[in-house]
């Protein structure tokens, strides 16, 4: 009875609960709108997702809707679901790749945090060997980043005094370490 009545009339049946002429609607175009889904989201879930919610919502807002060309309006419906589907997966894609990013960057600062525990512990254990004064002006100059002059000042020392103590640091740490290791103190 409803496959005669042009698709603005059937809205305006729907629009008095008519489920008949709902019907009708949903027959008439699920199939466009999931070619349409189809076709950007390469997913028959999904699409058919778009198709159902697009009737869905034409059902629950029958009343306050207004349409003037019921083709038009669920096409872009559709299409504006798709976007939204798309731009959800993309918003996704990209909070993996972060968290992916994140966790593999987490995992080098630990790397890097437990070699750099390992070489402080054993620059520690070494430094300790070392005589008072050489010890104090490595300590301050390469642990705790102070420059020579304020090392010297704080001592009470020339600064060359305290060039040369760290000068004799050093060698007996390289003796101790190795040239590889004493690289990354400089």
């Amino acid at each position: 009875m409803y496959n005669t009545v042009d698709d603005n009339n059937l809205f305006a049946l729907v629009k008095q609960d008519n489920e008949l002429a709902y019907t009708e609607l949903y027959n008439r175009y699920w199939q466009r709108l999931y070619f349409v889904a189809h076709k950007h989201l390469k997913s028959d879930p999904e699409a058919r997702e778009i198709v159902q919610e697009v009737f869905f919502t034409i059902w629950a807002k029958r009343r306050s809707l207004v349409i003037e060309c019921f083709s038009a309006y669920v096409a872009a419906m559709a299409r504006y679901a798709v976007y939204v589907s798309l731009a959800r997966k993309k918003k996704h894609a990209e909070e993996i790749s972060e968290e992916a990013i994140s966790k593999r960057t987490l995992s080098v600062a630990l790397a890097e945090l437990l070699e750099n525990k390992w070489l402080l512990e054993k620059i520690s254990a070494l430094s300790s060997v070392l005589p008072e004064k050489c010890r104090l002006v490595f300590i301050k100059n390469k642990l705790l980043d102070q420059s020579l002059t304020q090392v010297a000042a704080d001592l009470d020392i020339s600064p060359k005094t305290a060039e040369a103590h760290l000068t004799k640091a050093l060698k007996i740490m390289r003796d101790k370490l190795g040239d590889a290791a004493i690289f990354l103190m400089l």
